[in-house]
C-alpha cells in the first residue's frame, strides 16, 4: 500500500477554503487539471455516495470517484477512485482543513493511499502527490486571492 501526504498553509479562513472546495462537482472551480464535471444520477454534490465524473484538460482522461465521507464540522472529505486511467487500485483519499488561529489562515492536507504496479510507484508519487494535490493547493492560493 503505498500512502501519499500534502499539505500547506492558506492565508484565508477555514471557512473561505471550505466553501470552495466543499461541492464534490466544483473542481473545475478550482483545480488546473479538471475540464468537466458532473455529479451522476442527478444526485447532490454533498450526498455521500454520490459519483462525480470528471475529464482531464491535457489529456481528455476520465476519472469517477465516490464521495465516502463529506464533514462540514471537522472540515473533511474522502472519496475513492471507481474509474481511472492512472494504473492505481484501492485509492481512497481524504482532503482535510484545519484553521489556524495566527492570522486567521488554513492548514491543508491531502492524502491518499493506493495500490499500483511496483514499476509506476514513482511516477503515481510524483503526480499525485506533486500535480494531483500540490498542484491543487497553488490553484487555490492564486483561485483565494
Amino acid at each position: 500500500m503505498i500512502r501519499i501526504f500534502t499539505s500547506s498553509v492558506l492565508d484565508h479562513p477555514v471557512e473561505s477554503v471550505w466553501a470552495k472546495i466543499r461541492d464534490f462537482n466544483d473542481l473545475t472551480g478550482w483545480h488546473p487539471a479538471v475540464a468537466t464535471s458532473r455529479i451522476e444520477d442527478n444526485l447532490p454534490s454533498d450526498q455521500v455516495g454520490c459519483i462525480r465524473n470528471f475529464d482531464l484538460k491535457d489529456d481528455g482522461g476520465n476519472i469517477r470517484e465516490q464521495l465516502l465521507t463529506l464533514s462540514d464540522r471537522e472540515h473533511t472529505c474522502t472519496y475513492s477512485i471507481l474509474e481511472s486511467p492512472m494504473p492505481v487500485e484501492d485509492y481512497v483519499a481524504t482532503l482535510r482543513l484545519v484553521p489556524i488561529t495566527d492570522g486567521d489562515r488554513t492548514y491543508i492536507e491531502w492524502s491518499a493511499e493506493f495500490d499500483c504496479p511496483a514499476s509506476e510507484e514513482a511516477a503515481m508519487r510524483d503526480l499525485i502527490g506533486g500535480g494531483v494535490f500540490q498542484g491543487g493547493f497553488d490553484a487555490l492560493k492564486e483561485t483565494l486571492g
